[in-house]
């Protein structure tokens, strides 16, 4: 499997698996215009010398001076079970703690998953950059079920 960031011509590939993903409601869908907005956020995971399918991918997200998100971690269904999942937060983290961030946090409907990370729990109102900045736009806003999570690098 092949880790890296991702290019422009991965853009409508993680909008595929963003919005099955979101149709599925596992995740919150994107746009095409915000993934390409934020291209240079993404990891993505192709199988080797399969460019053009895409197994997975996950975003490290800036916030603020010392603060990321991790997000929109989606794993192809046919992928899943192969520890991409692990690999790609790993990749994030390890990419917040080279930039100098000092503290990474997550929206997620899976908060176990990102507690073997060893994010830890939260109120979604200790983000108010996050709160003002992404969730005030959102269609679910303030009914939103997401659980919030962080981690200190």
């Amino acid at each position: 499997m092949q880790l890296r960031k991702s290019r422009v011509t991965d853009v409508p590939l993680i909008y595929e698996l963003l919005t099955e993903l979101g149709q599925k409601g596992l995740l919150l869908p994107r746009s095409l215009s915000e993934l390409y907005d934020v291209v240079r956020d993404f990891f993505v995971a192709h199988p080797d010398g399969e460019p053009e399918t895409l197994a997975g991918t996950c975003a490290l997200h800036i916030c603020w001076a010392d603060l990321g998100e991790v997000r929109s971690l989606a794993v192809d269904s046919s992928y899943c079970g192969q520890d991409l999942g692990r690999r790609l937060v790993e990749e994030c983290i390890a990419e917040a703690r080279e930039i100098g961030l000092k503290r990474l946090f997550a929206l997620t409907y899976i908060p176990d998953y990102f507690m073997k990370f060893d994010f830890k729990l939260i109120e979604k109102n200790e983000l108010p950059q996050k709160i003002w900045a992404d969730c005030f736009k959102c269609v679910k806003f303030p009914e939103c079920n997401e659980v919030a999570l962080v981690k200190d690098l």
